[in-house]
């Protein structure tokens, strides 16, 4: 059985597309920490992170950065936290959350309500931005 994950890179559930490539996706967190939260998954299903190959990890987190690089232009911040949780989704992800203090990356915070409206304007300055850098 497909992960929730592995639904949505197959466009079986409707996400908000920050950027994506032949083997990554890039995707907000429908439940964000703040504004620009978002995930960043490998198109093929793996569980955990460390059983990826060694260039396929080594690409996932060079997509990941490029990504962040995008999130950090469009939402200024000090950083963007990077973090792999990985026990509540049976898919590798990684969260990159822009920071502005420590505590906005912690995970028990309450989430974001944002409309669909919100969410997909964050997505599009996200995507317009990665693309403009990956040209």
């Amino acid at each position: 059985m497909d992960s929730i994950f592995t639904k949505i890179v197959k466009r079986e559930i409707p996400s908000y597309k920050c950027a994506e490539n032949d083997r990554f996706y890039a995707f907000l967190d429908i439940n964000p920490l703040v504004k620009g939260h978002t995930l960043v998954i490998p198109k093929r299903e793996v569980d955990y992170i460390f059983d990826m190959q060694n260039d396929e990890l080594a690409s996932f987190h060079i997509f990941a950065k490029s990504v962040a690089d995008s999130i950090k232009k469009v939402f200024p911040c000090k950083k963007v936290g990077v973090a792999v949780l990985g026990l509540e989704v049976p898919h590798a992800h990684i969260h990159l959350v822009p920071l502005n203090k420590e505590t906005d990356m912690i995970f028990s915070n309450p989430k974001l309500k944002l409309s669909n409206e919100e969410f997909q304007k964050i997505a599009n300055k996200i995507y317009t931005q990665w693309v403009k850098d990956n040209e």
